[in-house]
Protein backbone atom coordinates (compact mmCIF):
# COMPACT_ATOMS: atom_id res chain seq x y z
CA UNK A 1 0.00 0.00 0.00
CA UNK A 2 1.35 3.80 -0.46
CA UNK A 3 1.98 5.66 1.82
CA UNK A 4 -0.38 8.52 1.72
CA UNK A 5 -0.14 10.53 5.08
CA UNK A 6 1.84 13.09 3.70
CA UNK A 7 -0.87 13.47 0.36
CA UNK A 8 -3.74 14.09 2.56
CA UNK A 9 -1.89 16.76 4.26
CA UNK A 10 -1.96 18.31 0.73
CA UNK A 11 -6.03 17.63 0.68
CA UNK A 12 -7.35 18.81 3.77
CA UNK A 13 -4.56 21.94 4.22
CA UNK A 14 -3.78 22.76 0.51
CA UNK A 15 -0.48 23.77 1.79
CA UNK A 16 2.16 23.67 -0.46
CA UNK A 17 4.62 21.22 -0.62
CA UNK A 18 8.61 21.98 -0.79
CA UNK A 19 10.53 21.79 -4.13
CA UNK A 20 12.41 18.76 -2.85
CA UNK A 21 9.36 16.96 -1.95
CA UNK A 22 9.92 13.09 -1.74
CA UNK A 23 6.29 11.84 -3.23
CA UNK A 24 5.56 12.52 -7.14
CA UNK A 25 2.71 11.27 -8.92
CA UNK A 26 3.39 8.84 -11.99
CA UNK A 27 0.81 10.34 -13.93
CA UNK A 28 -1.20 13.45 -13.40
CA UNK A 29 -4.51 14.64 -14.83
CA UNK A 30 -5.50 17.77 -15.06
CA UNK A 31 -8.16 20.67 -16.09
CA UNK A 32 -10.87 18.85 -15.81
CA UNK A 33 -14.57 18.23 -14.26
CA UNK A 34 -13.88 15.43 -11.61
CA UNK A 35 -16.86 14.30 -9.68
CA UNK A 36 -15.68 12.34 -7.04
CA UNK A 37 -18.41 10.43 -5.47
CA UNK A 38 -16.95 11.23 -2.18
CA UNK A 39 -18.81 13.22 0.29
CA UNK A 40 -15.98 15.05 1.92
CA UNK A 41 -14.79 16.82 -1.48
CA UNK A 42 -17.47 15.77 -4.11
CA UNK A 43 -15.58 18.41 -6.73
CA UNK A 44 -11.80 18.67 -8.12
CA UNK A 45 -9.82 19.62 -11.06
CA UNK A 46 -7.15 17.44 -10.76
CA UNK A 47 -6.60 13.79 -9.77
CA UNK A 48 -3.08 12.67 -9.28
CA UNK A 49 -1.85 8.21 -9.31
CA UNK A 50 0.70 6.54 -8.49
CA UNK A 51 0.89 2.68 -9.24
CA UNK A 52 -2.63 1.44 -9.55
CA UNK A 53 -3.70 3.92 -6.78
CA UNK A 54 -5.06 7.39 -6.20
CA UNK A 55 -2.77 9.48 -4.84
CA UNK A 56 -4.50 12.86 -4.61
CA UNK A 57 -7.25 14.67 -5.47
CA UNK A 58 -8.00 18.53 -5.77
CA UNK A 59 -7.59 21.41 -7.62
CA UNK A 60 -5.03 22.24 -10.25
CA UNK A 61 -2.38 24.24 -8.22
CA UNK A 62 -2.18 21.71 -5.49
CA UNK A 63 -1.98 18.63 -7.99
CA UNK A 64 0.62 20.03 -10.05
CA UNK A 65 2.61 20.23 -7.18
CA UNK A 66 3.05 16.47 -6.99
CA UNK A 67 4.67 16.29 -10.45
CA UNK A 68 7.98 15.42 -10.87
CA UNK A 69 10.68 14.59 -13.35
CA UNK A 70 9.20 11.44 -14.46
CA UNK A 71 5.41 12.28 -14.31
CA UNK A 72 3.04 12.44 -16.96
CA UNK A 73 0.74 15.21 -16.94
CA UNK A 74 -2.99 14.96 -19.07
CA UNK A 75 -4.64 17.74 -20.19
CA UNK A 76 -8.79 16.99 -19.83
CA UNK A 77 -9.12 20.25 -21.11
CA UNK A 78 -12.60 20.47 -18.83
CA UNK A 79 -14.23 16.78 -19.76
CA UNK A 80 -15.79 15.18 -17.04
CA UNK A 81 -14.38 12.10 -15.36
CA UNK A 82 -16.46 9.89 -12.73
CA UNK A 83 -15.34 6.89 -10.77
CA UNK A 84 -15.25 3.54 -12.79
CA UNK A 85 -18.54 2.61 -13.40
CA UNK A 86 -19.49 -1.06 -11.83
CA UNK A 87 -22.59 -3.48 -12.71
CA UNK A 88 -24.16 -5.29 -9.91
CA UNK A 89 -25.54 -7.78 -12.51
CA UNK A 90 -24.36 -9.37 -15.51
CA UNK A 91 -23.83 -12.26 -17.13
CA UNK A 92 -21.29 -13.39 -19.35
CA UNK A 93 -22.13 -14.90 -23.22
CA UNK A 94 -19.08 -16.53 -23.44
CA UNK A 95 -19.73 -20.14 -22.15
CA UNK A 96 -23.32 -20.07 -23.41
CA UNK A 97 -22.03 -19.66 -27.30
CA UNK A 98 -23.26 -22.53 -29.25
CA UNK A 99 -21.79 -22.58 -33.18
CA UNK A 100 -24.56 -22.29 -35.82
CA UNK A 101 -27.16 -19.49 -33.52
CA UNK A 102 -29.41 -17.59 -35.44
CA UNK A 103 -27.93 -14.28 -34.39
CA UNK A 104 -31.40 -12.15 -33.47
CA UNK A 105 -30.14 -9.39 -32.10
CA UNK A 106 -30.19 -6.79 -34.56
CA UNK A 107 -33.46 -7.05 -35.76
CA UNK A 108 -36.81 -4.71 -35.36
CA UNK A 109 -39.84 -6.21 -36.45
CA UNK A 110 -41.39 -10.00 -36.69
CA UNK A 111 -40.58 -10.01 -39.84
CA UNK A 112 -36.89 -9.60 -39.59
CA UNK A 113 -37.17 -12.36 -37.02
CA UNK A 114 -38.43 -14.55 -39.79
CA UNK A 115 -36.32 -13.54 -42.14
CA UNK A 116 -33.39 -14.23 -40.31
CA UNK A 117 -34.37 -17.43 -39.59
CA UNK A 118 -35.57 -18.25 -42.89
CA UNK A 119 -31.77 -17.66 -44.27
CA UNK A 120 -30.64 -20.29 -41.96
CA UNK A 121 -32.90 -22.71 -42.72
CA UNK A 122 -31.95 -22.22 -46.41
CA UNK A 123 -28.45 -23.37 -45.95
CA UNK A 124 -29.57 -26.32 -43.29
CA UNK A 125 -30.57 -30.12 -43.93
CA UNK A 126 -34.47 -30.79 -43.49
CA UNK A 127 -34.99 -31.69 -39.91
CA UNK A 128 -31.97 -29.96 -38.15
CA UNK A 129 -32.58 -27.84 -34.85
CA UNK A 130 -32.57 -24.24 -35.63
CA UNK A 131 -31.90 -22.39 -32.81
CA UNK A 132 -31.48 -18.18 -32.20
CA UNK A 133 -29.51 -16.06 -29.75
CA UNK A 134 -30.48 -15.16 -26.57
CA UNK A 135 -30.06 -11.27 -26.53
CA UNK A 136 -32.88 -10.00 -27.71
CA UNK A 137 -36.31 -8.67 -26.08
CA UNK A 138 -39.69 -8.03 -27.82
CA UNK A 139 -39.45 -4.70 -26.22
CA UNK A 140 -37.01 -3.69 -29.82
CA UNK A 141 -39.89 -5.46 -32.17
CA UNK A 142 -42.25 -3.25 -33.97
CA UNK A 143 -45.28 -5.09 -32.90
CA UNK A 144 -44.14 -5.33 -28.75
CA UNK A 145 -44.73 -9.28 -29.14
CA UNK A 146 -43.24 -12.40 -29.12
CA UNK A 147 -43.64 -14.98 -31.99
CA UNK A 148 -45.77 -17.91 -31.71
CA UNK A 149 -45.70 -21.36 -33.22
CA UNK A 150 -47.95 -20.11 -35.80
CA UNK A 151 -45.30 -17.39 -36.68
CA UNK A 152 -42.75 -19.29 -36.68
CA UNK A 153 -44.57 -22.44 -39.03
CA UNK A 154 -44.89 -20.15 -41.75
CA UNK A 155 -41.13 -20.21 -42.22
CA UNK A 156 -40.03 -23.34 -41.11
CA UNK A 157 -42.50 -26.03 -41.38
CA UNK A 158 -40.14 -28.74 -41.27
CA UNK A 159 -37.07 -27.67 -38.94
CA UNK A 160 -37.45 -27.73 -35.78
CA UNK A 161 -36.78 -24.20 -34.74
CA UNK A 162 -36.07 -22.79 -30.24
CA UNK A 163 -36.10 -19.48 -30.45
CA UNK A 164 -34.45 -18.33 -26.93
CA UNK A 165 -35.45 -15.46 -25.44
CA UNK A 166 -33.17 -14.26 -22.37
CA UNK A 167 -32.53 -16.36 -19.39
CA UNK A 168 -36.45 -17.58 -18.65
CA UNK A 169 -38.42 -18.43 -22.11
CA UNK A 170 -38.19 -20.64 -25.53
CA UNK A 171 -40.85 -19.95 -28.14
CA UNK A 172 -40.92 -23.69 -30.43
CA UNK A 173 -42.62 -24.03 -33.58
CA UNK A 174 -44.90 -27.24 -34.31
CA UNK A 175 -42.07 -29.53 -35.62
CA UNK A 176 -40.38 -28.71 -32.06
CA UNK A 177 -43.05 -29.47 -30.01
CA UNK A 178 -43.56 -32.55 -31.87
CA UNK A 179 -40.09 -33.23 -31.70
CA UNK A 180 -39.73 -33.02 -27.82
CA UNK A 181 -43.37 -34.25 -27.67
CA UNK A 182 -45.28 -31.31 -25.88
CA UNK A 183 -48.66 -31.58 -26.83
CA UNK A 184 -51.93 -29.57 -25.46
CA UNK A 185 -52.08 -32.62 -23.17
CA UNK A 186 -48.57 -31.94 -21.52
CA UNK A 187 -48.76 -30.62 -17.89
CA UNK A 188 -46.34 -27.75 -17.04
CA UNK A 189 -43.95 -29.02 -14.55
CA UNK A 190 -43.62 -26.99 -11.30
CA UNK A 191 -41.95 -24.03 -11.65
CA UNK A 192 -42.49 -23.92 -15.35
CA UNK A 193 -45.48 -22.62 -17.49
CA UNK A 194 -46.33 -23.77 -21.29
CA UNK A 195 -48.65 -20.88 -22.40
CA UNK A 196 -52.38 -21.66 -24.16
CA UNK A 197 -54.22 -19.74 -26.14
CA UNK A 198 -57.51 -19.89 -25.36
CA UNK A 199 -58.81 -18.25 -28.58
CA UNK A 200 -57.51 -21.19 -30.53
CA UNK A 201 -57.49 -23.59 -27.60
CA UNK A 202 -53.77 -24.66 -28.48
CA UNK A 203 -50.44 -24.06 -26.79
CA UNK A 204 -48.32 -21.19 -28.00
CA UNK A 205 -45.31 -22.30 -27.94
CA UNK A 206 -43.85 -20.67 -25.48
CA UNK A 207 -42.47 -22.17 -22.57
CA UNK A 208 -41.55 -20.37 -19.71
CA UNK A 209 -38.62 -21.04 -17.09
CA UNK A 210 -38.80 -24.89 -15.61
CA UNK A 211 -41.34 -25.60 -18.75
CA UNK A 212 -37.91 -25.15 -21.26
CA UNK A 213 -36.51 -28.38 -19.40
CA UNK A 214 -38.57 -30.24 -21.55
CA UNK A 215 -36.39 -29.10 -24.19
CA UNK A 216 -33.07 -30.65 -24.55
CA UNK A 217 -30.76 -28.54 -26.50
CA UNK A 218 -27.57 -29.27 -27.76
CA UNK A 219 -24.50 -28.38 -25.17
CA UNK A 220 -22.49 -25.20 -25.81
CA UNK A 221 -19.11 -26.83 -27.54
CA UNK A 222 -16.20 -27.33 -25.19
CA UNK A 223 -13.82 -24.82 -26.01
CA UNK A 224 -9.60 -25.03 -24.98
CA UNK A 225 -8.58 -22.60 -22.59
CA UNK A 226 -6.80 -19.95 -25.04
CA UNK A 227 -10.45 -20.08 -26.56
CA UNK A 228 -12.46 -19.14 -23.80
CA UNK A 229 -10.00 -16.60 -22.76
CA UNK A 230 -9.58 -14.25 -26.10
CA UNK A 231 -13.61 -14.48 -26.12
CA UNK A 232 -13.60 -13.16 -21.89
CA UNK A 233 -11.25 -10.51 -23.59
CA UNK A 234 -13.08 -9.58 -26.36
CA UNK A 235 -16.48 -8.76 -24.06
CA UNK A 236 -14.30 -7.23 -21.38
CA UNK A 237 -13.17 -4.82 -23.82
CA UNK A 238 -17.02 -3.67 -24.98
CA UNK A 239 -17.71 -3.35 -21.48
CA UNK A 240 -14.71 -1.11 -21.12
CA UNK A 241 -16.17 1.20 -24.30
CA UNK A 242 -19.04 1.42 -21.83
CA UNK A 243 -16.81 2.53 -19.01
CA UNK A 244 -17.54 -0.57 -16.63
CA UNK A 245 -14.65 -0.98 -14.28
CA UNK A 246 -15.97 -3.39 -12.28
CA UNK A 247 -19.03 -6.16 -12.23
CA UNK A 248 -20.70 -9.34 -10.64
CA UNK A 249 -21.03 -12.01 -12.68
CA UNK A 250 -24.06 -12.77 -11.38
CA UNK A 251 -24.42 -16.79 -11.57
CA UNK A 252 -21.22 -19.03 -12.72
CA UNK A 253 -19.53 -22.00 -12.53
CA UNK A 254 -16.42 -23.06 -11.40
CA UNK A 255 -14.42 -23.60 -14.15
CA UNK A 256 -15.43 -19.89 -14.99
CA UNK A 257 -13.83 -18.47 -11.98
CA UNK A 258 -10.70 -20.63 -12.88
CA UNK A 259 -10.63 -18.80 -16.36
CA UNK A 260 -10.94 -15.05 -14.72
CA UNK A 261 -7.95 -16.24 -11.97
CA UNK A 262 -6.21 -17.63 -14.96
CA UNK A 263 -6.77 -14.43 -17.31
CA UNK A 264 -5.74 -12.41 -14.47
CA UNK A 265 -2.76 -14.05 -13.71
CA UNK A 266 -1.54 -14.12 -17.34
CA UNK A 267 -1.76 -10.32 -16.91
CA UNK A 268 -5.35 -10.20 -19.69
CA UNK A 269 -7.97 -8.60 -17.31
CA UNK A 270 -9.11 -5.45 -17.58
CA UNK A 271 -12.51 -5.43 -15.75
CA UNK A 272 -12.72 -6.56 -12.12
CA UNK A 273 -15.13 -9.42 -11.69
CA UNK A 274 -16.77 -10.94 -8.28
CA UNK A 275 -18.40 -13.92 -9.45
CA UNK A 276 -21.36 -15.86 -8.03
CA UNK A 277 -21.55 -19.32 -8.27
CA UNK A 278 -24.44 -21.01 -9.06
CA UNK A 279 -26.67 -23.81 -7.60
CA UNK A 280 -27.73 -25.19 -10.12
CA UNK A 281 -31.20 -26.59 -8.84
CA UNK A 282 -30.20 -30.19 -9.24
CA UNK A 283 -28.73 -31.26 -6.36
CA UNK A 284 -29.68 -31.23 -2.40
CA UNK A 285 -29.19 -29.24 0.52
CA UNK A 286 -26.42 -32.03 1.09
CA UNK A 287 -25.08 -32.89 -2.16
CA UNK A 288 -24.51 -29.00 -2.52
CA UNK A 289 -22.70 -28.68 0.60
CA UNK A 290 -19.99 -31.12 -0.34
CA UNK A 291 -19.78 -29.57 -3.76
CA UNK A 292 -19.15 -26.32 -2.04
CA UNK A 293 -16.69 -27.69 0.28
CA UNK A 294 -14.74 -29.22 -3.05
CA UNK A 295 -14.41 -25.87 -4.49
CA UNK A 296 -12.57 -25.09 -1.66
CA UNK A 297 -13.45 -21.43 -1.36
CA UNK A 298 -13.80 -19.25 1.86
CA UNK A 299 -15.78 -16.41 1.48
CA UNK A 300 -14.22 -13.10 -0.33
CA UNK A 301 -10.90 -14.90 -1.26
CA UNK A 302 -9.03 -13.21 -4.19
CA UNK A 303 -7.98 -9.91 -5.09
CA UNK A 304 -8.94 -6.67 -6.38
CA UNK A 305 -9.31 -8.32 -9.85
CA UNK A 306 -10.67 -11.62 -9.17
CA UNK A 307 -12.86 -12.35 -6.14
CA UNK A 308 -15.27 -14.93 -5.14
CA UNK A 309 -18.49 -13.40 -4.03
CA UNK A 310 -21.69 -15.32 -3.37
CA UNK A 311 -23.49 -18.05 -3.78
CA UNK A 312 -26.21 -17.31 -6.49
CA UNK A 313 -29.87 -18.78 -6.38
CA UNK A 314 -33.37 -18.00 -7.56
CA UNK A 315 -37.11 -18.21 -6.87
CA UNK A 316 -38.84 -17.08 -9.27
CA UNK A 317 -39.22 -16.27 -12.64
CA UNK A 318 -38.32 -13.62 -15.11
CA UNK A 319 -40.37 -10.62 -16.12
CA UNK A 320 -42.84 -13.50 -17.59
CA UNK A 321 -42.91 -15.56 -14.52
CA UNK A 322 -41.86 -13.49 -11.76
CA UNK A 323 -44.22 -14.64 -8.54
CA UNK A 324 -46.68 -12.36 -7.45
CA UNK A 325 -49.49 -12.09 -4.36
CA UNK A 326 -51.94 -10.92 -6.89
CA UNK A 327 -52.65 -12.60 -10.00
CA UNK A 328 -51.61 -11.14 -13.70
CA UNK A 329 -53.91 -9.12 -15.48
CA UNK A 330 -56.02 -11.35 -18.42
CA UNK A 331 -55.00 -10.03 -21.14
CA UNK A 332 -51.90 -12.08 -20.41
CA UNK A 333 -53.94 -14.33 -21.35
CA UNK A 334 -54.22 -16.70 -18.01
CA UNK A 335 -57.62 -15.59 -17.45
CA UNK A 336 -56.99 -13.81 -14.30
CA UNK A 337 -55.12 -16.81 -12.44
CA UNK A 338 -51.68 -17.16 -13.23
CA UNK A 339 -49.20 -15.59 -10.11
CA UNK A 340 -46.11 -16.05 -12.20
CA UNK A 341 -43.73 -19.24 -11.34
CA UNK A 342 -42.18 -20.33 -7.76
CA UNK A 343 -39.31 -22.17 -9.37
CA UNK A 344 -38.10 -23.65 -6.29
CA UNK A 345 -39.89 -25.72 -3.48
CA UNK A 346 -40.31 -23.60 -0.02
CA UNK A 347 -38.53 -26.06 2.30
CA UNK A 348 -35.75 -27.18 -0.28
CA UNK A 349 -35.17 -23.10 -0.81
CA UNK A 350 -34.94 -22.47 3.20
CA UNK A 351 -32.39 -25.53 3.46
CA UNK A 352 -30.28 -24.51 1.03
CA UNK A 353 -30.14 -21.14 2.63
CA UNK A 354 -29.67 -22.43 5.92
CA UNK A 355 -26.77 -24.52 4.63
CA UNK A 356 -25.11 -21.91 2.90
CA UNK A 357 -25.17 -19.71 6.18
CA UNK A 358 -23.60 -22.99 8.31
CA UNK A 359 -20.34 -22.90 5.70
CA UNK A 360 -20.09 -19.25 6.36
CA UNK A 361 -21.07 -18.17 2.97
CA UNK A 362 -23.61 -15.88 2.01
CA UNK A 363 -26.39 -16.10 -0.48
CA UNK A 364 -27.62 -13.42 -3.51
CA UNK A 365 -31.22 -14.54 -4.17
CA UNK A 366 -32.69 -13.95 -7.90
CA UNK A 367 -36.43 -12.50 -7.29
CA UNK A 368 -38.77 -10.86 -8.91
CA UNK A 369 -42.46 -10.81 -7.43
CA UNK A 370 -43.67 -9.56 -3.96
CA UNK A 371 -44.49 -13.46 -3.26
CA UNK A 372 -40.68 -14.48 -4.11
CA UNK A 373 -39.54 -11.52 -2.16
CA UNK A 374 -41.68 -13.15 1.14
CA UNK A 375 -39.96 -16.59 0.34
CA UNK A 376 -36.66 -15.05 0.29
CA UNK A 377 -37.09 -12.84 3.56
CA UNK A 378 -38.48 -16.21 5.26
CA UNK A 379 -35.69 -18.12 4.52
CA UNK A 380 -33.01 -15.36 5.18
CA UNK A 381 -34.85 -14.89 8.47
CA UNK A 382 -34.41 -18.63 9.20
CA UNK A 383 -31.01 -18.54 8.40
CA UNK A 384 -30.85 -15.57 10.72
CA UNK A 385 -31.84 -17.59 13.62
CA UNK A 386 -29.33 -20.34 12.98
CA UNK A 387 -26.42 -17.63 13.18
CA UNK A 388 -26.42 -13.76 12.35
CA UNK A 389 -26.59 -12.91 8.97
CA UNK A 390 -26.57 -9.35 10.25
CA UNK A 391 -23.47 -7.69 8.54
CA UNK A 392 -22.88 -9.77 5.75
CA UNK A 393 -24.08 -7.87 2.44
CA UNK A 394 -26.48 -10.87 1.77
CA UNK A 395 -28.38 -9.60 -1.27
CA UNK A 396 -31.69 -9.91 -2.93
CA UNK A 397 -31.34 -9.75 -6.42
CA UNK A 398 -33.83 -7.70 -8.36
CA UNK A 399 -36.56 -7.14 -5.95
CA UNK A 400 -39.33 -5.67 -8.68
CA UNK A 401 -42.12 -5.50 -6.87
CA UNK A 402 -41.65 -4.63 -2.93
CA UNK A 403 -44.60 -4.07 -0.67
CA UNK A 404 -44.03 -1.84 2.14
CA UNK A 405 -43.92 -4.09 5.11
CA UNK A 406 -40.69 -6.04 3.27
CA UNK A 407 -38.79 -2.91 3.04
CA UNK A 408 -38.87 -3.40 7.25
CA UNK A 409 -38.14 -7.00 7.10
CA UNK A 410 -34.80 -6.24 3.97
CA UNK A 411 -34.12 -3.15 7.11
CA UNK A 412 -34.51 -5.84 9.79
CA UNK A 413 -32.73 -8.63 8.38
CA UNK A 414 -29.88 -5.87 7.51
CA UNK A 415 -29.54 -6.82 3.56
CA UNK A 416 -28.68 -5.21 0.46
CA UNK A 417 -30.58 -4.99 -2.82
CA UNK A 418 -29.15 -5.17 -6.08
CA UNK A 419 -31.11 -3.37 -8.20
CA UNK A 420 -31.24 -3.23 -12.27
CA UNK A 421 -32.82 -0.97 -14.83
CA UNK A 422 -34.90 -4.01 -16.33
CA UNK A 423 -38.20 -1.50 -16.57
CA UNK A 424 -36.27 0.81 -18.64
CA UNK A 425 -36.41 -1.61 -21.50
CA UNK A 426 -39.35 -4.17 -20.20
CA UNK A 427 -42.03 -1.27 -19.47
CA UNK A 428 -44.66 -1.89 -22.04
CA UNK A 429 -44.09 -5.94 -21.87
CA UNK A 430 -44.96 -5.38 -17.69
CA UNK A 431 -48.18 -3.56 -18.04
CA UNK A 432 -49.22 -6.34 -20.55
CA UNK A 433 -48.43 -8.75 -17.69
CA UNK A 434 -49.33 -7.08 -14.46
CA UNK A 435 -50.72 -3.62 -15.28
CA UNK A 436 -49.48 -0.28 -15.32
CA UNK A 437 -49.31 0.07 -11.92
CA UNK A 438 -48.00 -2.69 -10.54
CA UNK A 439 -45.08 -1.98 -13.55
CA UNK A 440 -44.95 1.75 -12.21
CA UNK A 441 -44.04 0.44 -9.07
CA UNK A 442 -40.82 -1.82 -10.33
CA UNK A 443 -37.75 -1.03 -8.48
CA UNK A 444 -38.82 1.39 -6.54
CA UNK A 445 -35.28 2.71 -5.23
CA UNK A 446 -36.20 6.05 -4.22
CA UNK A 447 -38.24 4.16 -1.20
CA UNK A 448 -35.49 1.65 -0.63
CA UNK A 449 -32.61 4.42 -0.50
CA UNK A 450 -35.20 6.41 2.07
CA UNK A 451 -35.36 3.63 4.44
CA UNK A 452 -31.52 3.41 4.72
CA UNK A 453 -31.13 0.15 2.37
CA UNK A 454 -27.88 -0.46 0.56
CA UNK A 455 -28.77 -0.46 -3.32
CA UNK A 456 -26.03 -1.51 -5.92
CA UNK A 457 -26.97 -0.55 -9.70
CA UNK A 458 -26.54 -2.49 -12.73
CA UNK A 459 -28.34 -3.87 -15.63
CA UNK A 460 -28.81 -7.92 -15.96
CA UNK A 461 -28.58 -7.26 -19.96
CA UNK A 462 -27.51 -9.41 -22.95
CA UNK A 463 -29.01 -6.58 -25.75
CA UNK A 464 -27.06 -4.81 -28.13
CA UNK A 465 -30.60 -3.08 -28.24
CA UNK A 466 -30.45 -1.39 -24.83
CA UNK A 467 -26.55 -2.77 -23.95
CA UNK A 468 -24.79 -3.32 -20.51
CA UNK A 469 -24.73 0.77 -20.68
CA UNK A 470 -24.18 2.58 -17.37
CA UNK A 471 -25.55 5.94 -18.62
CA UNK A 472 -28.69 4.25 -20.20
CA UNK A 473 -29.08 3.07 -16.49
CA UNK A 474 -28.23 5.97 -14.68
CA UNK A 475 -30.67 7.59 -17.35
CA UNK A 476 -33.50 5.69 -16.48
CA UNK A 477 -33.17 5.88 -12.27
CA UNK A 478 -32.99 9.78 -12.51
CA UNK A 479 -35.86 9.82 -14.99
CA UNK A 480 -37.71 6.40 -14.83
CA UNK A 481 -38.32 6.97 -18.70
CA UNK A 482 -38.88 3.68 -20.83
CA UNK A 483 -38.30 2.41 -23.71
CA UNK A 484 -42.36 2.15 -25.26
CA UNK A 485 -44.20 3.03 -22.57
CA UNK A 486 -43.05 6.30 -21.47
CA UNK A 487 -42.34 7.57 -17.62
CA UNK A 488 -43.60 5.03 -15.50
CA UNK A 489 -43.63 5.14 -11.43
CA UNK A 490 -41.82 8.36 -12.01
CA UNK A 491 -42.29 8.80 -7.94
CA UNK A 492 -39.48 6.52 -7.72
CA UNK A 493 -37.70 8.61 -9.35
CA UNK A 494 -33.69 9.73 -7.89
CA UNK A 495 -31.24 12.13 -7.77
CA UNK A 496 -28.12 12.19 -10.03
CA UNK A 497 -26.07 11.94 -7.36
CA UNK A 498 -27.34 9.16 -6.01
CA UNK A 499 -27.80 7.03 -9.33
CA UNK A 500 -23.97 8.15 -10.07
CA UNK A 501 -23.54 6.63 -6.21
CA UNK A 502 -25.05 3.66 -6.52
CA UNK A 503 -23.74 2.73 -9.96
CA UNK A 504 -20.39 2.75 -8.11
CA UNK A 505 -19.93 2.75 -4.40
CA UNK A 506 -22.81 0.94 -4.04
CA UNK A 507 -21.84 -1.72 -6.14
CA UNK A 508 -18.42 -1.91 -4.31
CA UNK A 509 -20.67 -2.14 -0.90
CA UNK A 510 -22.36 -5.43 -2.40
CA UNK A 511 -18.73 -6.96 -2.97
CA UNK A 512 -17.25 -5.28 0.35
CA UNK A 513 -14.81 -3.32 -1.92
CA UNK A 514 -16.16 0.29 -1.16
CA UNK A 515 -12.59 0.97 1.18
CA UNK A 516 -10.77 0.49 -2.39
CA UNK A 517 -12.74 1.59 -5.27
CA UNK A 518 -16.32 3.30 -5.86
CA UNK A 519 -14.86 6.78 -5.72
CA UNK A 520 -12.68 9.04 -6.36
CA UNK A 521 -10.55 8.84 -3.09
CA UNK A 522 -7.06 9.13 -2.15
CA UNK A 523 -5.81 5.48 -1.60
CA UNK A 524 -8.49 3.76 -3.65
CA UNK A 525 -7.97 2.10 -7.00
CA UNK A 526 -7.24 4.35 -10.12
CA UNK A 527 -10.34 3.51 -11.74
CA UNK A 528 -12.03 6.29 -13.94
CA UNK A 529 -13.99 7.33 -16.61
CA UNK A 530 -14.13 10.38 -18.61
CA UNK A 531 -17.35 11.26 -19.94
CA UNK A 532 -18.09 13.79 -23.20
CA UNK A 533 -20.35 15.57 -21.19
CA UNK A 534 -21.24 16.75 -17.56
CA UNK A 535 -24.08 14.07 -16.64
CA UNK A 536 -24.72 15.73 -13.39
CA UNK A 537 -25.94 19.00 -15.45
CA UNK A 538 -26.86 18.24 -18.87
CA UNK A 539 -30.94 18.57 -19.00
CA UNK A 540 -31.86 15.71 -18.18
CA UNK A 541 -33.33 14.69 -21.88
CA UNK A 542 -29.60 15.08 -22.94
CA UNK A 543 -28.23 12.56 -20.68
CA UNK A 544 -28.42 9.99 -22.97
CA UNK A 545 -25.78 11.58 -25.82
CA UNK A 546 -23.41 11.11 -23.42
CA UNK A 547 -20.20 9.17 -25.15
CA UNK A 548 -17.69 7.21 -22.99
CA UNK A 549 -14.49 9.21 -23.91
CA UNK A 550 -12.21 6.95 -21.93
CA UNK A 551 -11.77 4.44 -19.32
CA UNK A 552 -8.87 3.56 -16.62
CA UNK A 553 -8.72 0.14 -14.24
CA UNK A 554 -5.60 0.53 -11.97
CA UNK A 555 -4.11 3.31 -13.21
CA UNK A 556 -3.88 2.30 -17.24
CA UNK A 557 -6.12 3.21 -19.68
CA UNK A 558 -8.20 0.21 -21.16
CA UNK A 559 -9.81 1.94 -23.56
CA UNK A 560 -9.05 5.33 -25.22
CA UNK A 561 -11.81 6.51 -28.43
CA UNK A 562 -11.50 10.47 -26.74
CA UNK A 563 -7.17 10.15 -27.00
CA UNK A 564 -6.91 11.32 -23.64
CA UNK A 565 -4.05 9.25 -22.76
CA UNK A 566 -1.96 11.42 -25.64
CA UNK A 567 -2.59 14.63 -24.43
CA UNK A 568 1.01 15.01 -22.87
CA UNK A 569 2.48 18.46 -21.95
Amino acid sequence: MVQLSCVLVVSACNAELPEAYPVHADLVLYDGNIITVDTEKPRAEAIALLGDQILAVGDNEEILQLVGPATRQLDLEGKTVVPGFSDGHLHSKVGRMRPGTVDVTAVRNLQGLMDEIASEIAVREPGEIIFTSSDWHEAQLEELRLPTRWDLDAVSPDNPVVVIRGGHEFILNSAALEKWNITTETVSPPGGQITFDADRNDITGELIDRARDLVDLPSPPERVLNERLALLQEEHHKWNALGLTSFRNAGADLQSFKDYQELWRRGGLTIRVGVLLRWDRKSSPAEFREEIIAWGLIPHMGNAWVRFDSIKLGVDGGYEGGWMTAPYIESFGHSGDFFGLNTVPRKLFIDVVTMINDLGMRASTHSVGDAANDLVLDAYAEANKQKSISGKRWTIEHAFITRPDQIERIKELDLAISAQSHLYLAGASLIDYWGEQRASDVAPVRLWLDANIPVGGGTDNKLPYVPENPITTFYHWVSRDTVSAGILGEEHAISREEALRIGTLGVAYLTFEEDIKGSLTPGKLADLVVLSQDIMTVPVDRIMETRVLATMVGGTFVYDVGNIATRDN
